[in-house]
């Protein structure tokens, strides 16, 4: 381990930089490992079929006179408790803008969520996923403050441009300034800021700031994180003349961070954040036992619906067939909606540009929106869909459908993520059945607004107590695959995987789990039509691991929409 973070230093700072930093860097580490008191025992394999994520703001859902964090820890605790084993608390510290997204302090929680103790407590029933937003903090932060102010060692925290300077090649995510001019105590000076103006990138190459970084995620693994989201973490490293993305800087950074927690915390997990085609994505996997343990399966939310929006899934099915993780140690985080957009530069490579024209068009017509950026040659291209799942997933030639059929339609897109191999990851209100929150948009002026409704509590639990309702049906329905999927092993990250090919409308995938026992296979319509399929399996009688159903795997009918996963018994 010792040679593994001084190979990392020294590729990252050279040799005189490198021997400075080390000694501090150990020290910090065996500050928190005593502090942790675990043993240095890393796991051969950090997941199984019981693991899975819901993705949830601090104050999804409010009660008066409570603080939002105690609400929300509460309500889990009664509805979701023994179906949902993880919670990713999206950024809970005090901020500026991007709800959350622009840092002030790492260290702090908000006051108008709670406190350090309210997080304690989902930590007494779920695991946590805790953010680390470090690409870049608030321009209210100490940090920048400091750096305007001139102050040590605040001041070579960020990267200062100088006027002039080419930075054509460097690829842009959103459709705004990548400098912002500033005023400071030496004169004004221009700060890179990838995200937003409020956004300020920091500076990894100074040691000095990675160290920080370090510190503070050892700090969340103190308060109760065992897994840590690297949010935007493919733009950390800057460099002149290049794309400034995926640079062999920022894996490396990613592989110290590794380092760092095998040594000190090994069953903690990294996640990256990284909203790129699907062979840069992967790329954060390193080599299976050296950078992130799971990355977002971005590609999947796009190939979804496009499959629902085409009745047709086999673009969905060919790659889903060439998903692979490179070890035991390694898996997928599988989602379908977040606090974000739908991206659509994951399915660059595996869409047409008139597929992804398509899909953003039939997103606007359900009241959703769309996000552009400008590419190299000036044309402007769909980057993200603003839109709840739900309701991106509706025709708009139909009004006012059956819930049923609407619930139905949800849940099979939702059954895709579930069946294959990874860990899932559910936002909210996917969860809970929620429509598209247009008041929302009008009052932020932010397109994203659409899929961040806050709930007030007593609302929420008459409409899931209502029998009948969408959010009763969907929930209700989300809960029994999902304990169909915890309590059988084929369903475990490392069992086997394999795409079938039965009928263009459908989606088909036979899991297998790692001692080869248990064989389900999932089967999910996402036409309109009801259809007739054969399984390969020979005149075996195959039974619902949802209702408990028996069916024949040479004549199987699968109704619209609907998702039939199925036991075979050899």
């Amino acid at each position: 381990m010792t040679q593994q973070l001084t190979d990392h230093l020294l590729f990252l700072y050279g040799e005189e930089l490198a021997t400075k930093i080390y000694p501090r860097l150990v020290e910090l580490m065996a500050r928190y490992r005593q502090k942790l008191k675990v043993a240095p025992v890393k796991p051969v394999t950090y997941f199984d079929e019981q693991d899975c994520v819901l993705i949830t703001y601090g104050d999804m859902v409010q009660e008066a006179g409570t603080p939002p964090l105690d609400t929300l820890a509460n309500f889990l605790e009664q509805t979701v408790k023994g179906v949902i084993n993880t919670v990713h608390l999206l950024p809970f510290y005090p901020y500026s803008s991007d709800d959350g997204f622009s840092v002030i302090d790492y260290k702090q929680v908000d006051p108008n969520l709670g406190s350090w103790e309210n997080v304690a407590r989902f930590g007494r029933s779920f695991e946590l996923m805790f953010d680390a937003v470090v690409n870049h903090i608030s321009s209210e932060s100490h940090w920048f403050q400091g750096f305007l102010r001139d102050e040590s060692p605040y001041k070579d925290y960020f990267t200062v441009v100088q006027a002039g300077t080419d930075l054509s090649q460097v690829f842009r995510p959103r459709e705004l300034p990548l400098l912002t001019e500033v005023e400071t105590v030496t004169g004004q000076r221009q700060v890179w800021t990838t995200f937003s103006a409020d956004q300020i990138d920091l500076n990894y190459a100074n040691p000095e700031l990675l160290l920080e970084v370090v510190e503070i995620l050892l700090f969340y693994v103190s308060h109760g994180a065992r897994f840590i989201r690297l949010d935007a973490i493919a733009f950390i490293w800057k460099e002149i003349d290049t794309s400034c993305i995926h640079l062999p800087q920022a894996h490396r950074i990613i592989q110290l961070l590794r380092s760092v927690l095998d040594e000190v915390a090994p069953d903690v997990v990294l996640i990256t954040e990284t909203n790129v085609p699907h062979k840069d994505n992967i790329s954060y996997f390193g080599d299976g036992i050296n950078e992130a343990q799971m990355v977002y399966n971005f590609s999947l939310p796009p190939l979804t619906l496009h499959a629902f929006h085409t009745g047709n899934a086999q673009t969905l099915s060919r790659w889903a067939a060439t998903l692979s993780q490179p070890s035991e140690a390694t898996t997928f985080f599988n989602f379908l909606a977040s606090h974000d957009g739908i991206g659509v530069t994951p399915a660059r490579d595996l869409l047409s540009d008139i597929e992804i024209a398509n899909m953003a068009r039939r997103v606007e017509a359900l009241g959703g929106y769309v996000s552009y950026r400008t590419a190299l040659d000036g044309s402007k291209r769909a980057y993200e869909l603003n839109i709840n799942y739900l309701d991106a997933l509706g025709d708009a030639d139909q009004t006012g459908q059956d819930p049923e059929i609407v619930a139905m339609r949800f849940i099979a897109s939702q059954a895709i993520m579930l069946a294959l191999r990874g860990v899932p990851g559910i936002y909210f209100h996917s969860l809970f059945g929620s429509h598209n929150w247009l008041e929302g948009v009008k009052q932020t002026g932010r397109k994203r607004s659409i899929n961040r409704q806050r709930l007030q509590r007593n609302r929420l639990e008459a409409e899931l107590a209502n029998s009948g309702s969408l959010r009763q049906r969907v929930f209700s329905s989300y809960c029994r695959l999902l304990k169909a999927r915890a309590a059988d092993p084929a369903f475990h990250p490392n069992g086997d995987q394999i795409v079938l090919d039965l009928n263009p409308a459908i989606f088909a995938v036979q899991r297998t789990s790692p001692d080869a026992l248990s064989t389900v296979f999932c089967v999910q319509n996402v036409s309109a039509e009801s259809l007739h399929i054969r399984l390969p399996v020979r005149n075996s009688a195959l039974k619902e691991l949802v209702g408990g159903k028996t069916h024949r795997s040479d004549d199987l009918r699968v109704r619209p929409y609907e998702v039939l996963w199925l036991r075979h018994s050899a």
